[in-house]
Parts: structure tokens; C-alpha cells; sequence
């Protein structure tokens, strides 16, 4: 039975999905929801001590599973320090750069569940005050909040109930447009957990029985290396990660189609997993590419490197400007909703 892919549900759920903050370490709200939505439509899932949810779907065979996993932690900071003016130097979470954040709305989250916001700025950012600001490197020392409060002093923020280790995430700025694009932070890699989502409700909505039963993790810790590295049952044979295709000077994807990997910064991928998801693609009419990151890991690897014997594999949509204000379109998430589906409904590589 094959099923009709809504590219604009697929959206909805992106648009939920960045919509929720969830920096590294940070992630139960958006974990509730997930585990909220997973209830209604009725397919059993947990919570491993780490924080990450794992849904499971039977199948027909019981002795051999699949494992597909999305993360849905993003980039942040946290408070390094309140200043003696009031405002708060950061330290990154996740390899964004300082350039990218610049002039960005933030919402800082207190220990004891307060929320405030801010901009995250140069201190040097007045032209009438500061004549060769343009100049000034943007790092961890000049970059500072400017929050939504009046402060004055380190004493005032304090104060508020802000301090030092409190999280700090960065303001989407999600636009669904007409032209079938969508831009945003945080479609690394909220957007193939959007894909996950839709496919575990058209998998309970058409009562589909998949040939193995399969894993869905929704990891929390990839950005920082080991989100996907645990709770793998000794049953899981293949391992898929479902995470972005990084578009730029001499790469293939694009931000139509779904990228097959074939070798990030820890190796090679699996081939057969990866010739058999290029025929599946071939086979069903999938547009694809496969595509070399050179400065890239996924939940996959990281499951590797931690000592699992499985064979493993990473596709994804194509995203433009990785880790900064990230764009893509309908028919590359729709792309990967078919290859995935087309993936699960398939016999082992």
C-alpha cells in the first residue's frame, strides 16, 4: 500500500517543531510534545535516562530490527558570565560561529523557570561610539546579550533570577513561504524529525505493518557527538540516521532533493545500505542525491564509534547554510518522506 505524502503536513510539523526551543541539554519540552503527540496517535514510546524518546513500531519479523533516528536538539549557548554593566557574555553550544548569531533575538531560561529575551550583539555595535567596530573580531569576548530588562548592573541581573549556566536559544525566525521553501534555524535537524513524525502517523493512520520492527529515536545530545549512541536493542541490524544534506562549494545536494551520504568526517557509510537506498530512490521515483561531508557526523557514527555491530546510513534533506539561518524547500523534505517510507517498507540491504 502506498501513501499520499502531504508535503504541507510535513511543514506543520517543522514549523511545530523549530518552533520549541531545545538547545543541547535543554530538550524535555519538546520531548513532551513529541511524547504527547506519539500517545495520541497510539504508538508506544519511552524516554531513555538521557533524556531522548524512542518510539516503537512491531513487525513482521521480530527477530531482526531497524533503528531510524532524528535529533531534535539544536545550537545554543549558555550564560558564561553577567558583566558588570548588566549584560551576559555567552559560551556556545554546538559548532555555530559567533558571525551567525549576530544581531538575533535570544530567550534565556532561569533555573527556576523564568524566561526572559534579549539580542545577542557586538559589544562594539554603535557606529556613533565605536569608528572601527566593523573590524573587531566577533568571539566569545566581544559578543555579549543585551537583555529585555532594566538592568544596570551584575547585581540587577541577579536579581532577575539569572545566572551563570542558565540556557540561552536562539529565535527561529521560521517562514513557511508560498514558493514551497521554508527558512529557519534549526532545520538541522528539526526537519527530518518533522519527516519522522508524519511517517509514524501515516504508519497508525493506514494501519501499515512494517517487515521488521523498528526503532524511531528522537535524539537530544547530537549536536555536541553522542545523541544516538545508546539504547540501540541488540536486535537492530541496520541504523539509519535521518539528518541534513549540507549544500556549498562542491557539494551535489541541493534544497529539492533527499541526500544519501556517502562518507562524512568518520568514513564511509555502509554501502550496501547506501546502493540499496540509491535503488530504492531509483526504483520509486525519488529525487536524490549522494553527496561527501567533510566536516560532518551523525547519530549513526557516533552509534558506531560507542561499539555497535550494526550497518548504518545517514540520508536527509538538503539544507542551505548549515548551523546559521538555514533554508529549504517542500520538495526536499517530501523527497526524503519517500525514501525513508520507502526504506522501512523494504527487506534488510
Amino acid at each position: 500500500m502506498s501513501i499520499a505524502f502531504s508535503g504541507k503536513e510535513i511543514l506543520q510539523f517543522i514549523n511545530e517543531l523549530v518552533s520549541i526551543p531545545s538547545p543541547s541539554g535543554y530538550t524535555d519540552r519538546i520531548i513532551d510534545h513529541l511524547a504527547n503527540y506519539l500517545d495520541e496517535i497510539g504508538v508506544a514510546n519511552y524516554r531513555n535516562r538521557k533524556g531522548g524518546l524512542i518510539a516503537t513500531v512491531p513487525g513482521k519479523n521480530h527477530e531482526k530490527h531497524r533503528l531510524v533516528t532524528a535529533h531534535i536538539d539544536t545550537l545554543g549557548a549558555m550564560v558564561k558570565e553577567i558583566k558588570s554593566d548588566g549584560r551576559l557574555r555567552l559560551t556556545k553550544i554546538g559548532g555555530t560561529q559567533w558571525v551567525h548569531v549576530e544581531g538575533e533575538y535570544c530567550q534565556i531560561f532561569t533555573a527556576d523557570q523564568r524566561v526572559y529575551t534579549g539580542t545577542i550583539l557586538m559589544h562594539q555595535t554603535s557606529v556613533h561610539v565605536y569608528k572601527d567596530g566593523a573590524q573587531e573580531e566577533r568571539n566569545q569576548a566581544n559578543m555579549e546579550v543585551r537583555l529585555d530588562e532594566r538592568v544596570f548592573t551584575a547585581d540587577d541581573v541577579a536579581e532577575l533570577g539569572i545566572g551563570v549556566g542558565d540556557f540561552v536559544a536562539f529565535d527561529p525566525r521560521v517562514e513557511v513561504l508560498p514558493s514551497g521553501f521554508i527558512k529557519s534555524r534549526h532545520l538541522d535537524d528539526k526537519a527530518s524529525a518533522g519527516v519522522l513524525l508524519y511517517l509514524l502517523q501515516e504508519i497508525q493512520e493506514h494501519q501499515l505493518v512494517l517487515p521488521y520492527t523498528t526503532h524511531f529515536l528522537f535524539s537530544n545530545y547530537e549536536e555536541i557527538g553522542f545523541g544516538g549512541n545508546s539504547n540501540i536493542p541488540q536486535e537492530v541490524v541496520e541504523y539509519l540516521a535521518v539528518d541534513m544534506g549540507a549544500i556549498g562549494d562542491g557539494q551535489t545536494s541541493d534544497e529539492f532533493t533527499v541526500s544519501i551520504c556517502a562518507m562524512d568526517s568518520s568514513g564511509p557509510y555502509n554501502h550496501r545500505l547506501r546502493q540499496h537506498l540509491v535503488t530504492l530512490a531509483e526504483k520509486n521515483g525519488v529525487g536524490y542525491k549522494v553527496d561527501i561531508y567533510p566536516y560532518y557526523g551523525s547519530d549513526a557514527s557516533s552509534a558506531l564509534r560507542a561499539g555497535h555491530d550494526v550497518v548504518h546510513g545517514l540520508v536527509g534533506p538538503g539544507i542551505d547554510a548549515s548551523h546559521a539561518f538555514e533554508r529549504t524547500h517542500v520538495d526536499a523534505v517530501v523527497n526524503t518522506a519517500k525514501l525513508v517510507y520507502h526504506y522501512l517498507l523494504s527487506e534488510l540491504c
